[in-house]
């Protein structure tokens, strides 16, 4: 099939959360014979020169490199309007008029989108069986900030929570099928009841890069994984530093906190004053500063769609302490495969639990990566995608594409 693929984040190299779902679908769609054409935006030329290499795992890409100052223009442009900033902030001029030109040129069997604020290229196109993958619910989560951002910052999230939701509703009539991250999203997308078919598929984690790698491991320490220029990971921290680390220390005064993620805020950044915590920005590789600590601590309040963080400790063999919010992207059991808390004094017990008896934490570590490979593995992921995928054209054109007839000539 020729498939036109199209997302927010150009989805190579696959680093982050945004691109590395839309990565490894367009590369199983490739190696599965089809020709995906891949449609996205970069912004700025750093990012620009890392997609070299995307040109291995598709037909043909286009990025269309936009200003981070004339996106933000564009948000604000559309606060007036009843249609979401979000989708001013994702929408180019110069990547429509490609879209446009690809529809016009070639023959496409199947029109993906990754993201309902890239929903906009291609929701009046007909004639294509057309799916819309959701990821995560992004209204859901502007409308959880509100009870976090003080006023009147916190009437913005709401505006734009309440008109993304609309959208969100909206788009979901100009497609043949949504789909989502989770079971907990997929159920938010069916209270839409929007009339289509939906459905959803999990986020995998590449369990040969992330596994144990047999060293030992500091009992007195805990870690905790993310970009630190995303407000929920900031929360988390500065929550957790705050309420639960004090806790720790009267109990284990030689506790120690590795904070490992890029772009950290300076309120982050004061956090490695405080005694045992390091904070070390952007590192080259976050596996062995994960790998020597006893536990992941992934105490998120605000949480949509899978914590990818919280898989790949899991396939590393790092127990982790979850908040329940995190703990409903992953398809795993609380108390079996991972600890979840509440309070700080939960997360205190819980961690200290797993730093002070290495036959419990053995126990979750290898409970853990277990799960992830039975149930948050790329292949098995990539096959519900593969019957999704047919379901989809089956409904709207009365055949199913066979493996054969996938095959380029």
């Amino acid at each position: 099939m020729n498939i036109l693929y199209i997302c927010h984040r150009f989805p190579y190299p696959p680093k982050r959360g945004g691109k590395i779902r839309p990565f490894n679908m367009i590369s199983h769609l490739s190696r599965q014979g089809h020709k995906v054409w891949v449609c996205s935006l970069v912004r700025g030329d750093q990012e620009a020169a890392e997609t070299s290499g995307i040109e291995q795992h598709c037909h043909h890409h286009f990025m269309a490199q936009v200003d981070n100052k004339l996106q933000t223009l564009r948000m604000v442009a559309r606060l007036p309007l009843p249609t979401p900033s979000s989708m001013g902030f994702f929408y180019s001029a110069k990547l429509k008029a490609h879209i446009d030109q690809l529809l016009a040129r070639e023959k496409f069997d199947l029109i993906f989108v990754h993201c309902s604020s890239v929903a906009q290229y291609v929701a009046d196109v007909t004639g294509i069986p057309k799916i819309l993958d959701y990821g995560d619910m992004d209204s859901q989560k502007w409308l959880t900030y509100t009870r976090f951002k003080p006023f009147p910052l916190n009437m913005g999230y709401w505006l734009e929570g309440s008109k993304m939701e609309r959208a969100e509703k909206q788009l979901a009539k100009h497609f043949d099928m949504a789909t989502c991250t989770t079971r907990a999203e997929w159920q938010t997308l069916e209270d839409y009841r929007t009339g289509i078919a939906t459905d959803w598929f999990p986020n995998g984690v590449d369990s040969d890069f992330f596994k144990p790698d047999g060293e030992g491991y500091d009992p007195n320490a805990i870690s905790f994984i993310g970009r630190m220029d995303y407000y929920p990971n900031q929360h988390c921290m500065l929550e957790f530093c705050d309420k639960v680390l004090p806790l720790l220390r009267q109990r284990l005064p030689e506790v120690k906190l590795f904070i490992v993620g890029a772009d950290p805020s300076k309120e982050i950044w004061a956090l490695d004053k405080l005694d045992g915590v390091t904070v070390t920005g952007s590192v080259d590789d976050v596996r062995p500063y994960i790998q020597r600590t006893a536990a992941m601590v992934a105490p998120l309040a605000i949480a949509r769609g899978t914590q990818n963080k919280i898989l790949e400790a899991m396939a590393m063999g790092v127990p982790v302490v979850s908040s329940r919010q995190a703990a409903g992207g992953i398809d795993a059991v609380a108390g079996e495969h991972f600890l979840v808390a509440d309070t700080p004094q939960e997360y205190a017990d819980a961690l200290l639990s797993l730093m002070s008896d290495e036959n419990r934490r053995k126990h979750y570590a290898d409970a853990g990566r277990n799960r992830v490979l039975s149930n948050h593995n790329w292949p098995a992921s990539m096959a519900r995608l593969d019957g999704i995928i047919d379901q989809c054209i089956k409904a709207t054109t009365g055949t199913t594409p066979s493996k054969e007839a996938a095959l380029c000539d």
